[in-house]
């Protein structure tokens, strides 16, 4: 029997996917916001979830996750709580996955509260690369979903949603997903 429901949901198309769909080289784009393409998916995202009741969204501190949290959930009808974990940020591979210090992300984002993370809440341990990036191992990302899944059952919501990144989302679902694509997955 099914007890809970994670409703996943990749985040809408950033500018770093559009620059590096057409490159294919990192183009230095730290924490990347969304695109205009991608702020047009959250809006139809919006759309087809407005009649599905939710208890809680729990979203990365990426701002790409935060529009797309936000863009979808603001003026939902359930009214859901909103948590932002760092827990499910991206795996640090690109310069879209450096963050910002919550004091940032709190001026763009006042009705959230991200007094509970650390001003460098991304990867940042091992040597940088030539970008200065720390590139974060799959091992330390398979580690960090299992403890993200365990967070999840802990809590006492039904039914969640989690908007989150492509390749922690794989790692959590096992699904390859598009931007603004939705996986739903049940936990007993």
């Amino acid at each position: 029997m099914i007890t809970k429901s994670i409703v996943c949901i990749r985040h809408g198309e950033s500018t770093f996917n559009a620059a590096w769909r057409d490159t294919q080289v990192d183009p230095l784009h730290f924490d990347a916001p969304l695109s205009e393409a991608g702020v047009e998916q959250v809006r139809l995202t919006r759309t087809t979830l407005a009649d599905f009741p939710f208890e809680l969204v729990i979203t990365s501190p990426l701002t790409r996750a935060l529009q797309t949290a936000t863009g979808i959930f603001d003026s939902h009808p359930s009214r859901p709580q909103f948590i932002v974990s760092a827990l499910l940020r991206e795996r640090v591979e690109n310069s879209c996955d450096i963050g910002r210090p919550p004091s940032r992300l709190a001026g763009d984002f006042p009705a959230l509260d991200f007094a509970h993370l650390q001003d460098q809440w991304w990867h940042v341990d091992g040597a940088p690369d030539v970008r200065g990036i720390c590139v974060e191992s799959v091992a330390v990302v398979e580690a960090r979903v299992a403890e993200f899944r365990a967070y999840v059952q802990s809590r006492p919501e039904k039914r969640v949603a989690v908007v989150g990144h492509g390749t922690f989302l794989f790692h959590l679902t096992r699904r390859v997903l598009a931007n603004c694509e939705i996986a739903e997955v049940g936990v007993s």
